[in-house]
Parts: C-alpha cells; structure tokens; sequence
C-alpha cells in the first residue's frame, strides 16, 4: 500500500507539469491581455499601455513568463501577481479558501447522506411507488439549474418574510468577530447554499446507488448467502458494502466538480467562495490568477482519485494496492 501511494504521489509531479503547460496556453489562447481594457480609454495614451505592459511583464515571449511563473512557484512558493488586485495570487486564494472548501465539503455530505439512503430503498423497492417517488425528486433536482433553483428559493424566502437572503452572514455579522449568535446565524444562511449545491449531484449518485445495489441484490453472490441461512438484515449488510465500492470511485470526482461547477449560483447567492473570484479573473485576463486556480482543480482532483484508491482498499479486502 505504501509503495502505491508513493508511486502515485511521484506520478503527480510530471502530471502538474504537465497540466501547468495546458493551463498557460489555455489562458494565452484568450485574445487581449489585462492592458486590453485600457485600449479604449481616451485618458491612456499607447505609450502608458506599453510601459504597463513592461511594468508588469506581459511584454516578454510567452514561454519567459511560464518559466518565470514555474521558477517562482517551485523556489519561493510565489504563485504570481494579480494584476487586477495588485497583490499576490497565494494571498487572494487562501483569503476565499476556506469558505470554498467549507461549503464544497457540506455539499458533498449532504449529497452522500441522502444520496446512498435514497438508492438503497430504491433497489429494496424496485418500481414501487417510493421508487418512482424518489426518482422523480431526485430527476427534477438533476433538471433545474442550479443558479435557478437559487432564485426560486431566495424568491420563496422573500416571500416568506425573510429579510437576509444571500451570503453567509446577515450585514450586522459581517466583520463582526465569531460568537454563538454569529455561528447560529450562519446556520441560518448556509442550508440554502448546501441544497442549491447539492441537489445537482443528488439524482446522479442516488441512480447509481440504485444500479450498484439492484446488481449485487440479483447476484449469485447473495443468493449464496440466502443460502447458507443468513438472515435478511446481514445479507442487505453485504450487499451495501459491495455496492458501495463503486460509490467510493465517483467520490474522488465529487470535490473538484462541486468547486468548479457553481460560479454562477455562488454569484447569484453572494458566497464568498472562489467561484466568483475566477468568474472575474477571467474578465480582467488576471493570467496568474486563473492559472493557480486552474492548477488547484487539477490538484484536489489528482489527491481525490488517490483517496478513494485508498478508501475502496480499505474498504474492500479483496482489493490489494502494491
């Protein structure tokens, strides 16, 4: 197990190189650069754009700047200047960091918790009207966007009478430092978010759930075991182990969907999340920022896929990683 998991975690190095390379000529790609937006502007004159441009840079071949961004990152832990925010990359993305991974990681627990229940009684009742019922739900939360699903609660809540929809905290929270009314109201705001996040990968991990254990239910795995005069409740136990393993493959996707896949709905609900951020380094061609936000998908991606390697190990004997 141990030489596996070293093996993996070298393979990642070439990997990240690999993937620096795509990330910068994706970014190249896009026409203009961030002095682009000053073109127009009267107030600017050609010359103050090229010395901007020198000033920060952008006027030197493409692959000086990679290597320059490469070197920095691997020598000093420098992720680059953001040319919109006028400070370093590493500073804005650990400042939105932490509600990121906050609410992704609430997402995926959310999911997970209705998800596996919803799947297992699924494929205990196959075609009855709880399936079908669960099914449907679990369809039309596939179906509706997730910015949408949004509005409509927040459209609901105002209707209710609520007076703070959006965010995490109600504006008399917001910089106040952290007490017991300052945690009940973020409770307060943070089941809508978990919901609107959540519900995209609900439908999908549920039918999947569904199929795992309608397999190994009709398998002559269990069978055998019926055989053999277990009773009911320690064959379903096997089963749900079985058609867990599966299950535990997909996880190691879930976080970087669920951080990449909800800038529109983190926009819509004001989270302070890196959704938003990205949604406008894109706009303003900030090169360094999109990048670093690019490499770290890849990166919790590539941690993802090797924690469940470890986790379906573990959770299945028969499963030997060398």
């Amino acid at each position: 197990m141990w030489s596996f998991i070293v093996r993996r975690l070298l393979i990642m190095i070439p990997m990240m190189v690999l993937i620096s390379i795509i990330c910068f000529l994706i970014t190249e790609l896009q026409p203009g650069d961030f002095v682009s937006q000053y073109l127009d502007n009267p107030r600017i004159s050609p010359a103050q754009i090229e010395l901007l441009k020198k000033n920060l840079g952008l006027d030197d071949p493409g692959y000086i700047r990679y290597l320059n961004w490469v070197k920095g990152i691997v020598t000093r832990g420098d992720f680059g200047y953001s040319f919109a925010f006028q400070r370093p990359v590493g500073e804005l993305i650990w400042e939105r960091m932490g509600w990121t991974i906050f609410i992704a990681l609430g997402a995926i627990v959310f999911q997970w918790l209705l998800a596996v229940p919803m799947g297992i009684y699924s494929a205990l009742h196959p075609y009855s009207f709880g399936d079908y019922t669960l099914t449907v739900i679990g369809f039309i939360g596939l179906s509706i966007p997730d910015f949408f699903m949004a509005l409509m609660l927040m459209y609901l809540m105002l209707q209710m009478g609520a007076t703070s929809i959006g965010g995490l905290f109600s504006p008399q929270f917001v910089g106040a430092p952290f007490s017991l009314a300052k945690l009940l109201d973020l409770l307060s705001h943070l089941w809508m978010p978990l919901i609107v996040v959540g519900m995209s990968g609900l439908a999908g991990l549920m039918r999947v759930m569904r199929g795992n254990m309608l397999d190994v239910v009709s398998s002559p795995y269990i069978t055998s075991l019926r055989a053999h005069g277990l009773d009911e409740k320690t064959v379903r136990k096997h089963a749900i182990k079985n058609a867990l393993n599966p299950m535990v493959s997909i996880a190691g996707t879930e976080l970087p969907n669920v951080f990449s896949g909800t800038i529109i709905t983190a926009i819509v609900l004001n989270l302070p999340t890196m959704g938003p951020f990205f949604y406008n380094a894109l706009l303003n061609h900030d090169q360094y920022l999109v990048m670093t936000f690019l490499m770290f998908i890849a990166f919790i991606t590539q941690i993802g896929n090797l924690l469940a390697d470890i986790a379906l190990a573990v959770l299945d004997p028969r499963i030997r990683m060398s």
